[in-house]
């Protein structure tokens, strides 16, 4: 038994040793890798001191070399961004001197552009320091194009940049000064960013007073911008100002991205608005006014039957609007049109209504408009609701003209019975 114990206590020892022999080779693998990783860092430190010393010690110009020679030695990688940020820093810093020193925005540009090619997110907030500071065009758009790189996923990046473009949007509209090659800049740069919180402040250039490139840029940026631009424009038109409800409802409607349903309902909102909003200026009753053309137009094109509510309680408006003077005569044949386009009972009891009533004043005095009188007629027979037959028939008895009697002939034979 003792002999048996033995031999158990021997073979297991045996089978001990492999597993204390590879433990401790890991032990000493793992002790060798933070020794040279120690090294290595300690190696990778003094050759960034060692540039930064000569950096410091350096003219302007000589700096400017400093950071070339550098991005071209075998090591670069491993010091290269720390130094381009050490030369932001020494740029920011030195600002309130020579932010108009040629040789100083020299080496703001090499150290920003290299920055970011560097990939170097560390020097962002130096970056954004240099962009406030120095107004040089070669400056800021080095810098920009740096912060495209660095700042994918850095929401202050974004947010300042939006704030950036949000004021320069508001100096714009007050036609004051502002600059342009940096809000172009800045709109390609946000495009890069990516993130759905800009639609604000690049709608904002859209209908900012720049160029016409510059808002061209900013409709191509909202439309590259990742996010629900359809619900953004929805809110624009029901939340903010008429002048922006507008600007709202062409950019939703004039874009091909969107379907025809959705711009159908861009147009719906939009009619919302026009009878819900009560404008108090002469700039705000011109824009509702063009807003609720514009959407009838949309709702005619689209012949969009979910609006026809709305576009019944529009016609009863414009007609008011109309016979008081207050709207050319075209806004009101479109109002009409757009009655027909609904194809539904409700917009042809409207268009009857009237037409009966212009009957009646033709019967009795012999005085008409014909465009309106045709535009009611011709309404009724796109609709086809037999309940105008009455109506249209009556025409041929009375002193119209031979063009608005053949169009009430044709929609009688467009009546659905």
């Amino acid at each position: 038994m003792m002999e048996h114990n033995a031999r158990r206590e021997h073979g297991d020892g045996a089978c001990l040793q492999p597993v204390s022999r590879f433990a401790s080779a890991v032990f000493v693998f793992v002790l060798c890798s933070l020794f040279f990783a120690r090294e290595n860092a300690f190696a990778q430190e003094s050759i960034l001191r060692a540039y930064q010393q000569n950096f410091i010690r350096s003219g302007i110009a000589g700096k400017a070399e400093i950071l070339r020679d550098a991005a071209t030695d075998e090591q670069a990688g491993v010091f290269i961004g720390p130094l381009y940020d050490f030369a932001l820093d020494f740029v920011l810093r030195n600002a309130d001197f020579l932010e108009n020193d040629p040789q100083m925005i020299n080496l703001a540009v090499i150290a920003a552009r290299g920055a970011g090619q560097a990939g170097y997110r560390g020097s962002i907030d130096n970056l954004w320091g240099v962009f406030l500071r120095y107004n040089d065009l070669l400056v800021r758009e080095e810098v920009l194009n740096a912060l495209g790189e660095l700042g994918r996923g850095n929401g202050m990046v974004c947010a300042h940049l939006n704030q950036y473009l949000a004021e320069q949007n508001r100096l714009s509209r007050s036609r004051q000064n502002t600059d342009q090659f940096a809000v172009s800049a800045c709109i390609k740069t946000l495009v890069k960013l990516g993130d759905s919180s800009s639609f604000a402040p690049l709608f904002g250039a859209l209908i900012a007073d720049y160029p016409t490139a510059v808002r061209s840029e900013a409709h191509a940026a909202l439309n590259a911008l990742p996010g629900d631009y359809r619900r953004f424009l929805d809110d624009v038109i029901r939340n903010n100002t008429p002048s922006e409800k507008l600007a709202a409802f062409l950019a939703g409607t004039g874009n091909r991205r969107f379907s025809p349903a959705e711009q159908g309902r861009f147009a719906e909102t939009a009619m919302e608005e026009v009878l819900r909003y009560n404008p108090v200026s002469t700039d705000e009753k011109a824009s509702i006014a063009a807003l609720g053309y514009q959407a009838a137009l949309t709702l005619t094109r689209l012949r969009w039957s979910q609006a026809s509510d709305l576009v019944v309680r529009y016609f009863y408006r414009i007609q008011s609007e109309f016979h008081y003077g207050g709207i050319p005569k075209e806004r009101f044949v479109e109002a009409v049109n757009c009655l027909g386009a609904m194809g539904t009972s409700e917009a042809a009891e409207s268009a009857a209504l009237l037409l009966g009533l212009i009957n009646a004043q033709t019967e009795k005095t012999g005085l008409y408009d014909e465009d309106i009188t045709l535009a009611l007629v011709i309404a009724l027979g796109t609709i086809g609701d037999k309940a105008a037959f009455d109506h249209l028939s009556y025409i041929s008895y009375l002193p119209y003209t031979d063009a608005v009697k053949n169009a009430a002939k044709e929609s009688i034979d467009h009546l659905k019975w």
